[in-house]
């Protein structure tokens, strides 16, 4: 996908809508906890505003479910925004409307209008099946977007986060833009070059990790990298459905019954495509799911009323050996239920392997999410190649699902 950014169009003189993804974490005061989505949009909104353009921002926050939340307003973004750039950010008091389109259209050169959560209208949710299929939500979709067009002579996406949405602000509004230019911002663009140009001609070896709870959320993704990686390694609560396929005891532990038989077909597919699956040696079990709960190690089968936890200190090191020599690293998943000691400890002795293997030449790219906040938690960002923005997005990519919201952009 060679798509043209802001750095291939004149903005001068023009007004630029631009669609972030500024779903910012807030605490219970609606302060901003994490302002990352924001910063690493500025390389593509500074270019804009250096380039002699006009911007009027949007972006969703939350689910206020197509109604307005005061808890999930853009506001903070604004006052963070205004900070950043050093200039005042005005917030609309909607993303459509009168008084929306008078602020957008008295936007002069070089000023910042950001829009009011889009998803306090429902018209941008509105799935574009669903509007195909109804004549109703079809024009509601489209008059949402063309009020959201018709305020600007160019558009930008630089929200992956939101890719693999259909969300009116992603795709609709692009149609209604018709001849004028639909570009691609830098966040974009970094995204398309590490997960489009790493799947499409990876150094080898390369090795994929994958975990999280669920197999039926990585199906898609396994059976499209089979014939791209030499080994897929699988940790997480998705490994006790592969164990179970397997005719291991998984006590308790998280299994998908209904896709054991999927589990097996898989590995069978794994190897006839001559692609390693790098299974867990041990599990650190307990009882309970609580921080701090009574565990112990266990091997590769678990006792009646055990629940396997997270990987064991065997299965890091194993997983530790598979990423040396690699070339390549993609990695999307926790390998345990990270969000509490002491079951955090195979995830983070993944993110240190993956930051050895970047140290030693490998490109290294982790799929947002849960693998990305436990990549920051370590402080290991700096070690990394590239962590992508979207969780979702990311893992759609690496099924080898189409975007249609990227595909509507112009080609270089």
């Amino acid at each position: 996908m060679a798509k043209k950014t802001v750095a291939d169009i004149d903005v001068k003189g023009k007004k630029v809508i631009m669609r972030c993804d500024f779903n910012v974490p807030l605490d219970a005061d609606c302060n901003i906890t994490s302002d990352d989505r924001i910063v690493k949009a500025l390389p593509t909104i500074k270019t804009i505003l250096d380039g002699g353009g006009s911007l009027i921002l949007m972006s969703h926050l939350g689910r206020p479910k197509g109604q307005r939340n005061e808890k999930m307003s853009l506001a903070p973004v604004a006052k963070r925004l205004s900070e950043l750039l050093g200039i005042d950010v005005a917030l609309a008091p909607d993303c459509v409307g009168d008084e929306t389109k008078a602020m957008a259209a008295a936007l002069q050169d070089g000023q910042v209008l950001l829009l009011e959560n889009l998803r306090f209208n429902p018209q941008e949710t509105i799935k574009d099946k669903a509007a195909k299929e109804d004549a109703q939500l079809r024009q509601a979709k489209d008059e949402f977007a063309k009020q959201l067009a018709d305020m600007a002579d160019i558009y930008v996406d630089d929200a992956f986060g939101t890719a693999h949405r259909d969300n009116a602000s992603m795709y609709t509004v692009a149609q209604m833009m018709g001849d004028k230019p639909k570009v691609a911002g830098f966040l974009i663009e970094k995204e398309l070059k590490f997960l489009g140009e790493t799947l499409k001609a990876p150094e080898r070896p390369f090795v994929a990790i994958l975990g999280g709870a669920k197999v039926s959320d990585k199906i898609g993704v396994i059976e499209n990298l089979l014939d791209k990686v030499d080994a897929i390694v699988i940790g997480g609560a998705m490994a006790y459905t592969f164990f179970k396929a397997q005719g291991k005891q998984i006590g308790k532990s998280l299994c998908e019954d209904d896709f054991v038989d999927k589990a097996t077909q898989l590995l069978g597919q794994a190897k006839e495509a001559g692609c390693e699956v790098v299974l867990p040696v041990d599990s650190v079990v307990a009882q309970e799911v609580k921080a701090g709960a009574a565990n112990e190690v266990a091997g590769e089968n678990i006792a009646d009323g055990w629940l396997g936890l997270d990987i064991g200190p065997e299965s890091s090191k194993l997983f530790a050996d598979k990423l040396a020599g690699a070339k390549t690293v993609v990695w999307n998943g926790p390998m345990g239920v990270f969000e509490m000691a002491p079951f955090d400890e195979g995830t983070k002795a993944v993110a240190l392997s993956v930051a050895e293997a970047t140290k030693g030449g490998a490109k290294s790219i982790v799929g947002g999410g849960d693998s990305a906040s436990a990549v920051k938690k370590l402080g290991l960002v700096e070690k990394i190649s590239h962590i992508s923005t979207g969780g979702g997005a990311s893992l759609e990519f690496l099924e080898g699902k189409q975007f249609v919201c990227l595909e509507i952009l112009d080609e270089k």
